[in-house]
């Protein structure tokens, strides 16, 4: 079933973000450095784009990505004209705290001491932007959770040395376009539980692991072979013991099982999205809607 969330208070947050923008000198834009591409919002491209803001796209949880495809998407991205791509691990002190010295190469019109570099944090629910911001003040004024949209207002704050930073709320777009973007989102947290059920989830994780990552996947759970995604849950739940009254497995906790080893590293560093991998799902995504096209076009006819 295709995953869609974009609870009522984005559209005030969306049109907030576009007012602020206005007001600020360089966009930050987080994402998730395992999925870096489905977790980019399509929308904060564009109001960048709309009003000239130059963007650093801050790969977070670098630590958790494999490092072979986050240097391939770090050049995909320094690629782009007006964006600034780096990994980083906001969770350490050392990676947050260059952030703003980032942002001023972005701004050099900034770096006089006349007016002071206004940043802004922007991206979806639970990539780290709060984990940031309290990184950069060095103390806790925004509420960090394991939920998505824990954030819920703008927020600005005097970092010293002429530098002021927005937080904002984590901001979905109104439709996923692709299927496969979704259940990603899903399964590293970026989309609220009640919008999913974790065994659909667990199964395409599970698909996109063994086709990446088999051996360590198979490692973890000490497995000789699953066939896809919907027997490695399976197997997750005989290994762990998963079971209901009766004697029957319990997909749905063996489902959390896998989910959780992906989202805490357990499983290994892991990027469920290459720039290879994307162009070869745009490319059948664009195949499926000519087919789609053509066809109508020769009922008609």
């Amino acid at each position: 079933m295709p995953i869609q969330w974009f609870p009522g208070h984005m559209n005030a947050a969306r049109r907030q973000a576009a007012e602020a923008l206005a007001r600020v000198d360089a966009v930050i834009e987080v994402v998730d450095a395992r999925l870096p591409e489905a977790s980019s919002n399509p929308m904060i491209a564009e109001l960048c784009h709309a009003r000239s803001r130059p963007r650093l796209k801050l790969l977070n949880k670098a630590d958790l990505a494999d490092p072979t495809v986050t240097d391939a998407w770090l050049a995909f991205y320094n690629r782009q004209p007006g964006v600034k791509a780096h990994a980083v691990s906001c969770r350490i002190a050392g990676d947050a705290a260059r952030v703003p010295d980032l942002c001023q190469q972005l701004a050099p019109h900034r770096n006089d001491g006349t007016k002071p570099l206004r940043m802004m944090v922007m991206g979806i629910p639970n990539v780290g932007k709060s984990t940031l911001t309290n990184a950069l003040v060095r103390r806790r004024v925004c509420k960090v959770g394991d939920e998505p949209a824990v954030t819920r207002q703008h927020q600005s704050i005097d970092l010293g040395h002429g530098r002021r930073l927005t937080d904002t709320p984590g901001l979905m777009w109104p439709k996923i376009a692709h299927d496969l973007d979704g259940f990603m989102l899903a399964a590293s947290h970026a989309i609220g539980r009640n919008a999913v059920i974790d065994e659909e989830v667990a199964a395409v994780l599970g698909d996109m692991l063994l086709e990446r990552y088999r051996q360590a996947v198979l490692a973890r759970y000490g497995l000789n072979e699953v066939e896809d995604g919907v027997a490695l849950v399976v197997a997750v739940g005989e290994r762990r013991g998963c079971r209901l009254r009766g004697g029957r497995l319990d997909r749905e906790k063996a489902a959390r099982i896998l989910l959780q080893d992906y989202r805490s590293g357990a499983l290994g560093r892991i990027s469920l999205e290459s720039p290879e991998s994307r162009q070869r799902m745009l490319e059948r995504a664009q195949c499926l809607v000519v087919g789609s096209v053509q066809r109508a076009s020769a009922a008609d006819s």
